[in-house]
């Protein structure tokens, strides 16, 4: 569901749902490993900088099917209109495209585009492990925060899963990949952590602020900016360094 791999047709059932979002965080180490692996065959076939960058940027969402990406459009819209919680809540579920879906849209992938040009090869393992940590908390908001509204994707989770095996699954995946971040480099590892909690936070009060509580399309939201923030990061202390 949330990539293109190839995968056996499961019949979702009361007793499956309960654990299924438990794997959401290996879609990431999968999505790292081809990042990682794509990363270093364009780097030895000396592929040039623009040509590399744009392979970067799009790879992440050939692999999901721009899933993640749906749901950053639709809070994009959301925010922008500026109406009440009721008014965001409706445009989330609006299958049309607004304008400031467009223009957020467009600055995203420009400054991701922009990023990656500017990585260097010695980074791309912390953006790998930076897409099993963006999923775990992205999983562990959907089964802390409080719901927005009682249908969609989140709810379904949220709802069939048993939240406190799930939540504490997501926390070690967490967990794993502090340690993980802070064994590679304690600068640029723990400048994720820190990076990823303030994401998290400002997560937390777009939920609650705005929309009353987590949805599908809000956790997207959160997946997208946390890789970017993570980027920007990465190209930024680098370069200080």
């Amino acid at each position: 569901m949330y990539s293109k791999v190839p995968m056996p047709k499961v019949n979702w059932t009361d007793k499956n749902m309960r654990y299924a979002f438990c794997f959401f965080p290996l879609v990431g180490a999968l999505l790292g490993a081809i990042v990682y692996g794509v990363a270093n065959l364009l780097w030895y076939q000396g592929v040039g900088t623009i040509c590399f960058a744009a392979v970067m940027t799009v790879l992440p969402i050939l692999y999901t099917g721009g899933i993640h990406v749906d749901g950053l459009l639709d809070t994009l819209d959301a925010l922008n209109s500026y109406g009440d919680r009721e008014k965001k809540l409706e445009i989330l579920k609006d299958p049309h495209t607004g304008a400031f879906a467009i223009i957020g849209a467009v600055c995203y992938f420009v400054l991701t585009f922009g990023m990656w040009s500017e990585v260097p090869v010695e980074v791309v393992p912390f953006i790998a492990v930076g897409y099993v940590l963006t999923r775990a908390l992205s999983g562990l908001s959907v089964v802390t925060f409080p719901l927005a509204k009682n249908t969609g994707l989140a709810a379904t989770f949220s709802d069939m899963s048993h939240k406190s095996r799930v939540k504490l699954t997501m926390i070690v995946y967490s967990f794993v990949c502090f340690t993980v971040l802070l064994w590679m480099d304690l600068l640029l590892g723990g400048g994720i952590i820190i990076v990823s909690m303030l994401v998290f936070a400002y997560h937390y009060h777009v939920c609650k602020r705005q929309f009353g509580g987590i949805t599908g399309d809000l956790a997207g939201y959160f997946l997208q900016y946390n890789e970017l923030a993570i980027l920007i990061w990465l190209v930024v202390c680098h370069r200080m360094v």
